[in-house]
């Protein structure tokens, strides 16, 4: 049998159980990548505030980030798929909640954050479970398929979740949007029922805290996750201003509406679905490190033009930059996490390092929400500034070569 015949993506859907989680996954990230942009409109629209648009995604993502080691521990214990199967539920029911409380006009800002909140505390088990789950469920010369293959479904999800979420608030408003992500998250949990873990529960005999300790401090001391966290928040910090800036752009300066929005973050995902699915047919190991730096830099002149942009074909020519580049790097990202961490681990450093990575979006959204209500091109250009830094970050904090696992108890290579 050939190499390219034993690292195809044929094989790759026919490894036991894959088909399934990989459905469920894609159906989760459908809602979530619709959520993006409900959530900022929705708040646009109902309370007329940038800011409070900028707060809603920091409380939509931050609660479940401090909460990461925890949830790590939890995956490890108790079993990523039924974990998945909890956060998809309480995602469907919360969902539909915030839609039947703005029908009632019950709802104030401040229990819309508490709702979201609580929604960022169960997804990081979705989240981090479907990562963490893939790489014990297929075979090591396959994960280069599998990375390729995650990014291009979730550049897949940012096609349609976006346009129809789009569509729907135009057509019909915020609300729909709220019950038709709910109905699709539901179907993401019904995918992942009778699933079987691919391997037994961890077993400890510590305390949840002890593990989640245990696991906060095996990133912070092993030299990849560590170097991952500062250059990742270096990077998300810097495209944060795009979850506020893109809707203000399209609808204020070039006065589109909701639908011009989802098909201009339906361009970022067809971008990321191409590169991703071409990522994953190179060989990474080795070169991941040089990948995320030459790429997460390859964003930048897409931020300068989008300061300045005048048109809607301006805004797509950077949707199709930066949807690709990103979406290398992230094969690139998945790849060299992977490699470098103990399998034993997956759960826990998995949870904390994306947690870690991710932190900087919504401080990057959060940040200059307030700044879009007196520039839309400083913000922009703020973030083209720090994601230079971040490519800078890249080269100077991950080795370039493979460290042995890093114990957590001693500190040292064991």
């Amino acid at each position: 049998m050939s190499t390219e015949v034993e690292t195809s993506y044929g094989l790759l859907l026919r490894v036991p159980g894959f088909a399934r989680v990989m459905a469920g996954t894609v159906l989760g990230r459908l809602s979530a990548q619709m959520w993006e942009i409900v959530l900022v409109l929705f708040v646009l629209q109902r309370y007329r505030s940038p800011a409070l648009a900028g707060l809603a995604v920091v409380f939509g993502i931050v609660p479940g980030l401090i909460l990461s080691p925890v949830a790590g521990s939890l995956l490890d214990r108790q079993g990523r798929v039924r974990l998945m199967i909890f956060d998809y539920s309480v995602t469907a029911a919360l969902t539909a909640a915030i839609a039947v409380l703005a029908l009632r006009h019950a709802l104030p800002f401040p229990l819309l954050l508490a709702i979201i909140s609580v929604l960022s505390l169960s997804n990081i088990f979705s989240v981090t479970g479907s990562r963490s789950l893939f790489p014990l469920m297929v075979p090591r010369p396959l994960w280069d398929r599998s990375n390729g293959l995650d990014t291009s479904t979730y550049s897949v999800t940012s096609i349609i979740g976006p346009a129809a979420a789009g569509l729907l608030i135009a057509r019909f408003g915020p609300e729909a949007a709220l019950f038709a992500m709910a109905a699709i998250v539901a179907l993401a949990a019904v995918s992942l029922l009778g699933v079987r873990e691919p391997i037994e529960r961890a077993q400890s005999s510590q305390s949840l805290l002890g593990d989640s300790w245990a696991g906060l401090t095996y990133v912070f001391k092993h030299p990849t996750l560590r170097g991952l966290a500062v250059a990742m928040f270096f990077t998300n910090l810097g495209v944060g201003p795009l979850v506020i800036g893109i809707p203000l752009l399209v609808i204020g300066r070039m006065h589109g509406g909701a639908d011009t929005v989802g098909q201009v973050w339906a361009v970022f995902g067809l971008a990321g679905l191409v590169a991703g699915l071409l990522a994953g047919r190179l060989r990474t190991e080795g070169k991941e490190r040089r990948l995320i730096a030459a790429f997460t830099a390859a964003q930048v002149p897409g931020l300068v033009l989008l300061a300045f942009a005048t048109n809607l074909v301006e805004v797509l020519v950077v949707a199709l930059l930066i949807g690709a580049a990103g979406a290398v790097s992230l094969v690139a990202i998945f790849a060299i996490r992977q490699r470098r961490t103990d399998p034993v681990w997956f759960g826990r450093a998995f949870a904390v390092s994306m947690s870690l990575n991710m932190v900087g979006q919504p401080i990057g959204s959060g940040v200059t929400g307030p700044m879009f209500e007196r520039s839309i091109a400083l913000p922009l250009l703020l973030g083209a500034a720090v994601t230079l830094a971040a490519a800078a970050a890249t080269l100077l904090t991950i080795p370039a070569r493979g460290e042995v696992d890093v114990s957590p108890e001693t500190g040292r290579p064991g």
